[in-house]
């Protein structure tokens, strides 16, 4: 089997490390015997639906989005809307993230159009105004895995009734400082504030994107062939390490102690 991977905009959103979370799934299909392609799609680039089954975006500052929106909506906007459709998994992250939901207000300027996967619209509360910054720990809304990582934005996101957030925070603020939520899914479609980057922390969200994908590409073939677990124990501990840091007390964790979870992984 082949992972067919695009990565949108690799020399535009790559903020913190972004980068890394191509780096994991790569590297965790390979180690798997599966091969690997990765597509890069810049500015003007076409997107070609049915070429790859997972896309990444990452994350940029107001300037990168700009540049990015107008571009993603109107160069690659059908082919990703045609691949989401079809089950194919994105990962959007940051400024990737808020260009997946309706619009993005910035502080300064007119709204940035974006493309409409997500049902969420994200607003700058102005300039002066408090950033997000800082660790954070997320329980997923699912079967209760819990994601670790950084989040540092300004702009605060308030999903509609088509979304859902992959979970809520337990330490840090999430999408809008307010509710609790932190990012959205939709279908195989996932947002989040998570930078870090996200997937060398959290290989369970690696190995649900890279299970979408494949399914995307095999169908019932790809159901047949479970995903072989990896040995992941110096991964969970370092997760586990990274919420005590952050301020989370009294999780839940057998994985970081070599144990099989109760909820698939």
């Amino acid at each position: 089997m082949e992972l067919r991977i695009c990565h949108l905009y690799p020399d535009l959103l790559n903020l913190y490390g972004d980068r890394g979370n191509i780096t994991t799934l790569v590297m965790r299909a390979r180690w798997r015997g599966f091969s690997v392609r990765v597509i890069e799609a810049r500015l003007d680039d076409p997107v070609d639906p049915d070429a790859s089954d997972l896309f990444f975006i990452g994350g940029g500052e107001d300037r990168q989005q700009r540049l990015a929106a107008p571009d993603l909506c109107g160069v690659k906007g059908s082919a990703l809307r045609e691949a989401a459709a079809a089950g194919a998994a994105i990962l959007a992250v940051c400024g990737g993230y808020q260009l997946l939901g309706h619009y993005y207000r910035p502080a300064g300027g007119p709204d940035l159009v974006g493309l409409g996967l997500l049902d969420l619209h994200t607003v700058h509360p102005g300039p002066g105004s408090r950033r997000i910054i800082g660790n954070i720990v997320v329980r997923e809304a699912g079967a209760g895995r819990i994601l670790v990582g950084f989040e540092n934005h300004g702009g605060r996101t308030y999903l509609g009734s088509g979304a859902r957030p992959i979970g809520t925070a337990i330490v840090g603020s999430g999408n809008n400082g307010q509710d609790r939520g932190e990012g959205a899914v939709w279908r195989s479609v996932y947002g989040t504030y998570l930078h870090g980057p996200l997937l060398p922390k959290n290989p369970w969200l690696a190995d649900e994107l890279t299970a979408a994908a494949l399914r995307r590409r095999y169908g019932s073939t790809a159901g047949e062939v479970a995903l072989e677990p990896l040995p992941d124990l110096e991964e969970h501990r370092a997760a586990a390490a990274a919420a005590v840091r952050a301020g989370a007390r009294g999780l839940s964790w057998p994985e970081a102690r070599g144990q099989r979870p109760e909820h698939p992984s």
